[in-house]
């Protein structure tokens, strides 16, 4: 997840889920002629990960939708280079302006309302309206089932993580990790050592080399570089990725990756755009696996054929709804966090602050 996100995350991600930032019209949003898209991506289009999955995904939209969508890159989390940018595209006819990272959120609210005739999407971001939505995926599904396949492959039950901050956005997907581990094995530990920052391939290298020290046969990740899998495989270990397939950087390792396919949502969208009578999500869209939020790409060689078939029959429920997060379901304290027959609610999982029995954590 290449951005910054804000250091009172609980607080703050909860409220979004609970006030809508701008009144939404009836009727919805209808484009005033052709469509013209256009997309800020926030870092190279190269760089492996998060980028690299969005402009991977403006192809095959490309495609889809049977025009070309224009870019820039490299436009950061600042409204001094968010909004000329934006603004360049919009002089030029752009009526629908895709964005990249939280840190676009303020600036776009700013922009959609100063342009309420063009629609604004924001991936990973928190304001929303009329013309204006925010999206991202429930990366806790296909990290789940990148942790069956760790613990599948795990010959020690000893699994490491490289996590970027300790926020709820990347807690579910630890916690998602070690409850899929534990189902194919139930004595699987996880351990989290967290960089601190999104992309630093340095204290990534640092942290997987450190927890493989430790005893980890297999490192998972929610950071935006493929180092963990690099290094896990320069050792000799197992790994999963995050954001793309990043077997293409550690074929030997790599088990399993939990991938984002954002055209299958995207396309969806932006069709509904074009239609007229677009009404964005309130609250902003988050994506189940079922509508195009993330998926998984895999396995390897060393996740056995018959323990791939459960992954994939898991894959298949939780297409058709299964909670991961559905209770009874304690932390690892022993406090009931769901309760059976519940489920965890959408502002409860972007404010987790707690674990799953198994996990320990270090910074």
């Amino acid at each position: 997840m290449l951005r910054t996100l804000f250091s009172t995350t609980a607080l703050s991600l909860a409220a979004i889920a609970v006030v809508p930032t701008v009144a939404f019209a009836q009727e919805g949003f209808t484009l005033k002629g052709k469509p013209v898209i256009a997309m800020l991506y926030y870092g190279p289009k190269n760089d492996g990960g998060w980028t690299q999955a969005f402009d991977e995904a403006r192809v095959k939209i490309e495609k889809e939708l049977g025009q070309k969508i224009q870019f820039v890159e490299n436009i950061t989390e600042d409204a001094s280079v968010i909004k000329p940018a934006a603004e360049r595209f919009i002089s030029r006819g752009a009526n629908i302006v895709i964005g990249t990272a939280f840190g676009h959120s303020d600036a776009f609210k700013d922009l959609a309302a100063k342009h309420p005739t063009v629609a604004f999407l924001n991936a990973s971001g928190t304001t929303n309206g009329a013309n204006l939505e925010s999206f991202y995926g429930r990366t806790y599904e296909s990290q789940y089932l990148c942790g069956m396949a760790a613990g599948a492959a795990s010959k020690s039950g000893k699994l490491g993580f490289v996590a970027a901050n300790p926020f709820g956005v990347v807690n579910w997907t630890v916690n998602a990790f070690a409850l899929g581990a534990q189902k194919m094995n139930p004595a699987a530990t996880v351990n989290v050592i967290y960089t601190g920052t999104w992309n630093d391939p340095v204290k990534e290298r640092a942290a997987a080399s450190a927890l493989i020290d430790q005893g980890a046969d297999v490192i998972g990740q929610h950071v935006d570089s493929p180092t963990p899998q690099i290094v896990a495989q320069e050792r000799g270990v197992y790994g999963t990725g995050h954001h793309r397939d990043l077997r293409q950087f550690a074929p030997k390792a790599t088990l399993c990756s939990s991938v984002w396919v954002w055209d299958k949502f995207l396309v969806t969208e932006l069709k509904k755009v074009i239609a007229g009578g677009w009404k964005p999500a309130p609250y902003g869209a988050f994506i189940p696996m079922s509508a195009g939020g993330t998926d998984i790409a895999g396995f390897g060689a060393a996740v056995p054929a018959d323990k791939a078939k459960l992954i994939q029959a898991e894959r298949d429920a939780l297409l058709k709804g299964k909670q991961i997060y559905a209770g009874p379901l304690a932390d690892r304290e022993g406090k009931e966090r769901v309760a059976a027959g519940a489920v965890l609610s959408d502002a409860d999982l972007w404010k987790m602050d707690w674990f799953v029995k198994g996990v320990t954590t270090q910074k």
